[in-house]
């Protein structure tokens, strides 16, 4: 497994980072579990936030109680404070939690600008505090949306950037990424698995392999971690087949898709938009069935209590025009529904 140097922070970790955002969705022993494998498995770079309800906490429990020695992982996570008084809230709540004096990253969760220095809101000057106080060691952001992330890196202020990357990935986003790196920041994948329309691991782990770049895989459940820890010593290749592959995959599935990151909810009229506004494309990436179900199609049909609202648009990092794309959703589930269209 490749080790990577985190740009100027100087931390090198494998490349091959936790990402612990739905370990919020199993019980604390089994998060804790999963976290401590992960751990002994070769992982360590663990990636969390404030917003992650008890995530932080099953960090805490998993590393803080003296199963490792602190400088042997890396911890990063995240705030969605706009305040200085909410950012230091969620420092002390997080530090709290996580049970540590430190962070090794702590970032800006996805600004919508590039906090800097003087601009009145005391955001950055926050975060100058916390590291000359000890409480973090480097400064990041994360973010979605291409011109924001390139201001940030712009500005030379963040030591770090995460953004969304894949091999779905416009020529844009790779042209940032490689501007990230040469200005001599850390690049921290995150949907590297493009909210799971990227369905062969492999291809994700060689595609990303290509860059001194750390990607953060979601991990919720046994099966998946053991994918990834079998790539610590046999990490897949990017051979040509899997150039061919993954150019197959690019040009069926890039553009206007959405992801699933889930910031467009919740709806006012309780539609599932981050599953029923990428369907067709769930249909055809994997076994069909689990989507046809009857929950499902009851959660389909909800679409039809669409009131045109316009709340989920400005929340949509990508600048989907969500409506449209849950219309043509729903029109594509009820074909194939009716036989009209086939799917696995």
């Amino acid at each position: 497994m490749k080790q990577i140097k985190l740009g100027k922070t100087g931390i090198v970790v494998p490349q091959n980072g936790f990402g612990a955002l739905p370990i919020q969705r199993v019980p604390k022993e089994e998060a804790v579990r999963l976290l401590r494998k992960a751990y002994t498995g070769g992982m360590r770079f663990f990636d969390t936030a404030r917003g992650y309800t008890d995530s932080e906490e099953k960090l805490g429990e998993a590393f803080g109680t003296g199963f490792v020695k602190r400088e042997e992982i890396i911890i990063t996570s995240k705030t969605h404070a706009k305040t200085p008084e909410v950012f230091w809230k969620d420092l002390e709540t997080s530090l709290g939690l996580l049970k540590t004096d430190y962070i090794d990253v702590y970032q800006l969760h996805n600004v919508q600008q590039c906090y800097k220095p003087g601009d009145g809101t005391g955001m950055y000057e926050c975060l100058l505090e916390a590291k000359a106080q000890g409480k973090i060691r480097h400064i990041g952001a994360t973010a979605h949306k291409l011109q924001v992330a390139k201001e940030i890196i712009k500005s030379g202020l963040y030591e770090t950037l995460q953004y969304p990357y894949s091999f779905l990935s416009i020529d844009k986003e790779t042209e940032m990424m490689k501007d990230c790196l040469a200005a001599g920041m850390g690049f921290i994948c995150m949907k590297a698995l493009a909210g799971g329309l990227i369905t062969r691991s492999d291809a994700a782990m060689a595609f990303v392999s290509q860059y001194d770049i750390i990607p953060i895989w979601g991990i919720q459940r046994e099966k998946e971690l053991d994918e990834w820890l079998s790539y610590m010593d046999n990490t897949p290749e990017l051979t040509p087949e899997m150039k061919d592959y993954i150019a197959r995959e690019h040009n069926e599935l890039s553009g206007d898709f959405c992801r699933g990151c889930g910031y467009c909810m919740p709806c006012t009229v309780d539609i599932k938009i981050n599953n029923c506004n990428r369907m067709s494309l769930l249909l055809r990436r994997a076994p069909s069935k689990k989507w046809l179900s009857e929950e499902w199609q009851a959660n389909m049909k909800q679409i039809e209590d669409c009131v045109f609202c316009g709340q989920c648009l400005p929340k949509c990092p990508y600048e989907l025009d969500i409506p449209s794309l849950l219309t043509k959703n729903y029109e594509d589930y009820k074909k194939v529904l009716a036989g009209e269209i086939s799917v696995s």
